[in-house]
């Protein structure tokens, strides 16, 4: 019997995908290890904090605990912070910044809350109960260096081996994006902004 298009279509689909499989399922047996990782989300695209946080909530699904630094927002009602606040058991939430600099035109200030938060994110760094510590805008602490790079590295190197480090912000330095296992760059192509819409509940906030 003659096969008909979209017979032929369908066979040669299934081949196509078994033998994607099998080169795949190879791929994946060579894929052994587990390690805490350094993960980085950079660039103008929107998105690095809500990366994150979806993160975070895919820990709380497994029952891992979580702890959370925001560097930049600080009285902002966010929904995460809403969110994450019914599960105290398992999210420690610490917004720390002050807004933009450009919002409290006080250098000295965002150094200090900075320098605090920083703090805060080596006491749950240290902590090995803590399987993910995310580090909400760091990157724009380091890029107008209310903190030095290297603080950040040496806080780093004394991570426990499964704990998960998350850090956000346009302009990571290039030492952190060395140091990193993964690194993602949100690229701009479009924005609402622009258009002269403003920052939404549940978009941006």
């Amino acid at each position: 019997m003659t096969e008909t298009g979209d017979e032929i279509r369908n066979r040669e689909h299934h081949e196509k995908m078994a033998r994607r499989k099998e080169a795949r399922d190879k791929i994946m047996a060579t894929k052994t290890e587990e390690c805490g990782l350094i993960i980085v989300h950079t660039g103008r695209g929107k998105g690095k904090t809500s990366a994150a946080m979806g993160m975070a909530l895919r820990c709380v699904g497994h029952g891992l605990k979580v702890g959370i630094v925001q560097f930049v927002k600080g009285g902002w009602a966010t929904g995460e912070r809403r969110a994450f606040e019914q599960f105290k058991d398992l999210v420690t939430f610490k917004a720390m910044g002050e807004g933009f600099t450009w919002e409290t035109q006080d250098r000295a200030r965002d150094i200090a809350a900075a320098k605090a938060a920083l703090d805060a994110a080596a006491a749950m760094i240290r902590d090995p109960v803590y399987r993910m510590v995310i580090l909400d805008e760091l990157n724009i602490a380091l890029r107008y260096d209310y903190l030095p790079v290297d603080a950040v590295l040496r806080l780093l190197d004394e991570k426990p081996s499964a704990t998960h480090v998350v850090i956000t912000g346009r302009n990571a330095p290039n030492e952190l994006l060395e140091r990193a296992h993964l690194v993602t760059e949100m690229t701009l192509v479009k924005h609402p902004f622009a258009s002269g819409v403003k920052a939404q509940p549940g978009v941006e906030f």
